[in-house]
């Protein structure tokens, strides 16, 4: 008897089902073969087309699955332009700034609503549920930052969005996890609330503030909405809004006019949206080994 037999017939004992054939196993790998594919081809056809030749691209039609002489054309008249440069800081400054403030509240509301014996705990708790059955809505939100003083003002970017009551609750399920042991100690040494969220609760909450920072981070650079609403300056705007603008409206505001040869649109498009895209797969790889495990706080009891 071969060991790939004895390996079968355990998992059919432990299972109770009759493991997989050859014809099942080479099924399913050509579903996810085809699944991966379907996600890939866009993606390739993305950056293949933001990298033709102008020939390249009349002659595939608009969009080019693999250049044969890729060029940096497109994305060096985008950056000459300068105003997808001014959208790109924009949008990192928004994002980091309206992140880590984020993450600040969030961590302080919801380690404040996993005290039981916290003032108005219990009234509290029950807002931020609220928020997540309903909203305000679209008009009493501008009438809000209007009433504020913040349209056509940066901080309308990243006031309106600062707390979810999602990951409210998703934080303090992590906090309430956290043994009752840990915080009675440091109050016997003397610590107050603060000092025990800075000291304690943070250090060990690292997946719950990745999956938060992630959401936020996502959210924040993303967002091209509030910008639509409250901003009114053309230097002002993130580079989501630029992103639509030029790939939806084809306006020509991402390149430099005055130059001698502009690349096909469809390179422009494809240009704009990688560089749209870049940011965030180069954080979500450090955030990754965070996520899965950040995901599943409190999702078990016992």
């Amino acid at each position: 008897m071969t060991a790939a037999t004895t390996r079968q017939q355990r998992l059919r004992n432990i299972n109770g089902v009759r493991p997989p054939g050859l014809p099942m196993r080479a099924l399913k790998g050509l579903v996810l073969l085809t699944a991966c594919l379907l996600v890939l081809v866009p993606f390739v056809v993305m950056i293949s087309t933001s990298l033709a030749s102008p020939e390249e691209i009349r002659a595939a039609g608009g969009y080019v699955l693999w250049p044969q002489d890729p060029s940096l054309a497109a994305y060096e008249a985008i950056f000459r332009g300068g105003v997808v440069t001014r959208a790109t800081l924009v949008s990192i400054g928004v994002t980091v700034i309206g992140s880590g403030l984020s993450v600040t509240v969030v961590a302080m509301l919801a380690y404040g609503l996993s005290r039981p014996g916290s003032t108005f705990h219990r009234p509290l708790l029950l807002m931020v549920l609220f928020t997540m059955l309903f909203s305000a809505g679209m008009i009493p939100n501008y009438l809000l930052v209007k009433s504020l003083g913040l349209l056509d003002s940066y901080w309308s970017l990243i006031l309106p969005t600062l707390v979810s009551g999602f990951q409210v609750v998703l934080m303090r399920a992590f906090f309430l996890a956290v043994p009752q042991e840990l915080t009675d100690a440091a109050r016997i040494d003397g610590a107050g609330e603060l000092r025990i969220l800075v000291r304690i609760m943070l250090p060990l909450s690292k997946a719950a503030i990745a999956v938060v920072a992630l959401f936020n981070a996502v959210a924040y650079w993303n967002a091209f909405f509030n910008a639509v609403l409250y901003i009114n300056s053309v230097e002002k705007w993130p580079l989501q809004l630029v992103v639509r603008t030029y790939s939806v409206d084809g306006a020509d505001i991402a390149v430099d006019s005055a130059a001698e040869v502009i690349p096909p649109q469809q390179s422009l498009q494809m240009a704009i949206v990688i560089i749209s895209l870049i940011p965030i797969l180069l954080v979500y790889p450090f955030l990754q080994k965070h996520f899965a495990k950040g995901v599943i706080i409190g999702a078990v009891k016992g």
